[in-house]
């Protein structure tokens, strides 16, 4: 696969694809034990929420301020954790390009069918197609569809979001909690999520995993300080895996070199599916000496949800299944 690639990642997941994140945010600070750093993995997380109040104008973490008439009934997702977000909030969106609705813990496949798709895919959604729902708010990613702004000018509310941490898609949820004056349903799902992370935190496990994504032997691996999803693990295990700051694929030497007890892969398609990450790795001969893969501890997770979904509830549904072969 080539480099080029590998960038998917960074529109498709977390803004990270070659193993850098570009611009990420640190997001909202998170109430942490009396030694440790803000917001960094020996923090506690804190289970107590503020109350949120109702409103029609909102600053978020990263600096964007929205500002509507009324409070957003139809709204476009142009990345899927604004369908996350909904979804928490009891709420569909008007049209999606994400397929996280699907998943058994959103929509299922049979509902999440009868919401309309936007073409174009996430790297091009055709802003007549957009402006056809006459939406009242459409959300995308900043550094993808940034570019769409001036298009849905006038016509609409553009939010763009960048989340790059776990606590910026609390913010997040609890921004659009206000805007759709959901309060207590966004109350309700930070509350859900932040004790669920307290209490993998309380049964911290002694095995190393990592996360590793891609299509073919050009892998990347997911780091805490560029994933969403990965940034939740050293809460709950060993992730012996930092950023290079650098662009670039990985080797079968250097996840071998870290002795990993427990492998998740997202196995990343560009077109048709054509197999399992796991299964090209395999054709390696290094593989079969991984810890994980001697043990039966390689699991192929989805994609759409570990990698793209990046709300709370996707976010629940990796620590579900991380803490559980953890175990």
């Amino acid at each position: 696969m080539p480099r080029t690639a590998l960038r998917v990642r960074r529109w498709a997941a977390i803004a990270v694809l070659g193993g850098l994140l570009a611009g990420c945010g640190t997001g909202e600070a998170d109430t942490g034990g009396p030694a440790a750093a803000p917001g960094s993995a020996d923090a506690r997380t804190g289970t107590d929420v503020r109350p949120i109040e109702a409103a029609t104008r909102i600053t978020d973490a990263k600096g964007v301020t929205v500002s509507l008439p009324k409070p957003p009934e139809k709204i476009v997702c142009l990345v899927a954790l604004c369908d996350d977000i909904l979804v928490e909030l009891g709420m569909t969106p008007t049209a999606t390009n994400s397929q996280v609705l699907a998943h058994p813990k959103f929509l299922g496949e049979k509902k999440a069918a009868e919401i309309p798709v936007v073409p174009g895919g996430f790297l091009s959604p055709e802003v007549e197609a957009i402006l056809s729902h006459r939406p009242d708010l459409v959300i995308g990613l900043e550094d993808t569809h940034g570019k769409l702004a001036p298009a849905l000018k006038g016509a609409t509310t553009f939010w763009p979001v960048q989340p790059g941490s776990w606590q910026d898609s609390v913010g997040y949820l609890r921004d659009l909690a206000a805007l759709t004056g959901r309060t207590e349903q966004g109350e309700k799902a930070e509350k859900t999520f932040r004790t669920r992370l307290a209490q993998a935190e309380k049964r911290k496990s002694d095995k190393t995993a990592l996360i590793v994504y891609g299509s073919d032997e050009n892998f990347g691996v997911a780091t805490p300080e560029t994933d969403v999803a990965a940034g939740l693990f050293p809460k709950f295990s060993h992730y012996p895996w930092k950023s290079r700051g650098v662009d670039g694929s990985y080797s079968l030497e250097e996840i071998l070199a870290r002795d990993v007890d427990v492998l998740f892969v997202e196995t990343l398609s560009f077109g048709a599916p054509d197999g399992k990450l796991s299964d090209k790795l395999a054709e390696n001969p290094l593989w079969s000496r991984i810890p994980a893969v001697k043990n039966g501890k390689v699991i192929e997770v989805d994609s759409e949800v570990w990698a793209k979904g990046r709300g709370t509830r996707s976010l629940g549904v990796v620590l579900d299944e991380a803490t559980a072969a953890l175990r």
